[in-house]
């Protein structure tokens, strides 16, 4: 019986060592690796309105100083204004939680025993699901998870603040410096593909900034709607507070309505009457216009990628580096759809285009 041989040479030895060292490599700088990552999505995003800013006649330096001059001191005046009655709010809410949850317990009960559950065991698990303690050490646990996942590569709350700072000045050198640092980067690459990745500069940036300003755009707005709506349906003890919820928790897709929607619900239930119908049609409403409406008007237009993929990447991203990961990898999936579109699927169906059919006959030549 004849044994085969496996020869490996030295040549595959060296790029599998190559690969080896280069992937620890890239797992020790990962926290760098992050930053990066953030600052590319934060300059795309905001490149459009340098871009605005440049062609007023201001120098590329002068425009980007502006503008994060002008996007800080909006944050800090929003925070100013606003940050100390949101706080409040949510402290209070976070302080009634365990009354409101007593309420939600008393009602579920009350609803059990109206259809004929009197038995203490088929009563025990609305018990259990409305316990305050099991219910809030399973949301610190949730919540633990997906920090820490986001703290894990940032080295802590002080390595996250750090890793902020330094993403936003990181972006600031992109984008005043960025045609110079991409002419760089593209000289790497042989010709013809520098030519060829140098023209998908634009699209790339162009999609992976739409998304971020996109989602921030539909957050701010649902946002104010929710506020103006719960104060109007009666909810005003915690109206800014659940419109602030619901507009950060909108920033992730998909999942992030959802889960801006359960304070606002538990609130309206445990007070009781029609309020509760009236904020679930309100959410449902809220999460029907931007589907169908504001997404597709704000994001879906500039972005163009399937909302399976968008899921994906908010799940794939999660998972590997938290909320965190929720907010960015979106838009480099954005990007990257981008580059395969215009480098691999158009090019592939202009050849099978022009690509002659088997049936088409041969031209013959003159004197055959």
């Amino acid at each position: 019986m004849s044994q085969q041989r496996i020869v490996i040479s030295n040549s595959t030895l060296i790029v599998a060592a190559t690969l080896f060292f280069l992937g620890v490599l890239l797992w020790q700088l990962q926290s760098l690796i992050i930053v990066v990552m953030i600052s590319v999505v934060l300059a795309s995003a905001l490149a459009p309105t340098v871009n605005a800013a440049e062609k007023l006649g201001l120098p590329r330096f002068l425009a980007v100083l502006l503008v994060y001059l002008v996007l800080i001191g909006g944050l800090t005046g929003a925070a100013v204004l606003i940050g100390p009655t949101v706080v409040e709010q949510i402290q209070r809410l976070i302080r009634k939680l365990p009354n409101y949850l007593e309420t939600l317990r008393l009602l579920a009960q009350d609803i059990a025993l109206r259809l004929g559950m009197t038995d203490p065991e088929e009563l025990d698990p609305i018990n259990r699901l409305f316990d305050t303690k099991a219910l809030t050490s399973w949301l610190i646990r949730s919540s633990q998870q997906l920090l820490v996942r986001s703290y894990g590569v940032t080295r802590g709350i002080i390595g996250g603040f750090i890793s902020v700072i330094l993403s936003v000045v990181l972006s600031g050198y992109m984008l005043s410096g960025s045609r110079r640092l991409l002419k760089g980067l593209i000289s790497l690459f042989p010709s013809p593909w520098n030519a060829r990745l140098e023209a998908q500069i634009h699209p790339v940036a162009l999609r992976m900034g739409g998304y971020i300003q996109g989602r921030v755009l539909v957050s701010g707005i649902l946002g104010v709607v929710i506020t103006i709506s719960l104060r109007a349906l009666g909810i005003s003890e915690f109206a800014l507070g659940l419109g602030a919820i619901a507009g950060v928790t909108n920033l992730i897709p998909f999942f992030g309505p959802v889960l801006g929607s359960i304070p606002a619900l538990i609130v309206a239930t445990a007070n009781g009457g029609w309020t509760v119908l009236w904020v679930l049609v309100l959410f449902v409403v809220v999460q029907n216009v931007e589907t169908y409406v504001l997404d597709p008007l704000l994001v879906g237009n500039t972005v163009r990628l399937h909302p399976l993929y968008q899921l994906l990447a908010v799940i794939g991203g999660a998972q590997v580096l938290g909320i965190l990961g929720a907010l960015i990898v979106p838009p480099w999936v954005a990007g990257s759809a981008t580059l395969i579109e215009n480098l691999y699927l158009k090019p592939k169906l202009l050849a099978e285009k022009n690509q002659p059919s088997p049936s088409t006959p041969l031209p013959i030549r003159s004197g055959q």
